[in-house]
């Protein structure tokens, strides 16, 4: 899978964001903020960016990465199509996946180690997108909300 990857800083896990997926077997076509010296490393921005290659095509998925998460999924929510989920935990990364769909992992740079880091990413990758449709209405409602 394609990701993209954005931080706002090179505090705690960002510097082992790209290293982490590759180990799973991901490729890193785009690093945004501080993974990118010549870029704007601010979380609005770096977010935006990281999302945007997702939502044009250019990645499958992305995850996107500031101090607490919260003002990296809210930047990349701003996007058509993201689905953005700030996940601490495999548990919500794992459900973020099943059952929103959702497209971009968001994560706290100051909470998470290492350890945790590779379980949110080991269930985020395992998990799929549910085939319900009661969950697959509410992904669908969500594009009729960005219309609105």
């Amino acid at each position: 899978m394609r990701f993209a990857l954005s931080a706002d800083s090179l505090d705690g896990v960002a510097p082992a964001l790209a290293a982490a997926l590759r180990e799973r077997g991901h490729e890193i076509v785009a690093r945004h903020g501080a993974l990118d010296p010549a870029a704007r490393d601010d979380w609005a921005w770096a977010s935006e960016a990281a999302a945007r290659d997702v939502a044009d095509g250019r990645a499958d998925q992305a995850v996107v990465a500031c101090w607490t998460g919260t003002g990296a999924s809210i930047a990349a929510n701003k996007v058509a199509g993201i689905r953005a989920a700030l996940c601490a935990d495999a548990a919500t990364a794992e459900g973020a996946r099943r059952w929103n769909d959702a497209n971009v992992l968001a994560l706290s740079l100051r909470t998470l180690s290492a350890p945790l880091l590779g379980e949110i990413l080991d269930a985020w990758l395992a998990a799929a997108p549910s085939a319900d449709a009661e969950d697959r209405a509410n992904v669908a409602h969500l594009a009729e909300i960005e219309r609105t």
